[in-house]
């Protein structure tokens, strides 16, 4: 029998010039997406003059179909809240899940990679 590590995810937060800034070290996936929720919902009700939340995603590893909801979860409750959300530093394997769910454009605000944006 194979024992698999345990999940690690591990959430920075961080004020900043126009907002507020979140860094995501590990895995987005089953046992740690809530984590990540939980954490951006307490800040946009604690902030509620919040502008801009930026999740900075260079240290992300993998993310799941649970991760990627709770990511659109996000997007919704930061589009209610007014503020705008930024995906930062995305890994080549966030942006690639992105294109292939037909997510990008939404998350993120810009077209993918060599497709033309729509207006």
């Amino acid at each position: 029998m194979t024992t698999l590590p345990p999940a690690h995810l591990e959430l920075t937060t961080v004020d900043t010039e126009d907002g507020l800034r979140i860094e995501i070290d590990g895995d987005l996936d089953h046992d740690t997406s809530d984590q990540l929720l939980d954490t951006v919902t307490a800040q946009l009700a604690e902030r509620p003059g919040l502008g801009h939340l930026h999740l900075y995603c260079a240290g992300l590893g993998v993310t799941d179909s649970m991760g990627l909801s709770v990511l659109l979860m996000i997007r919704r409750r930061t589009t209610a809240a007014d503020v705008q959300l930024h995906l930062d530093a995305r890994p080549a394997v966030l942006d690639r899940l992105l294109e292939i769910t037909g997510t990008f454009e939404h998350l993120t605000g810009d077209a993918p990679t060599g497709a033309p944006r729509r207006f």
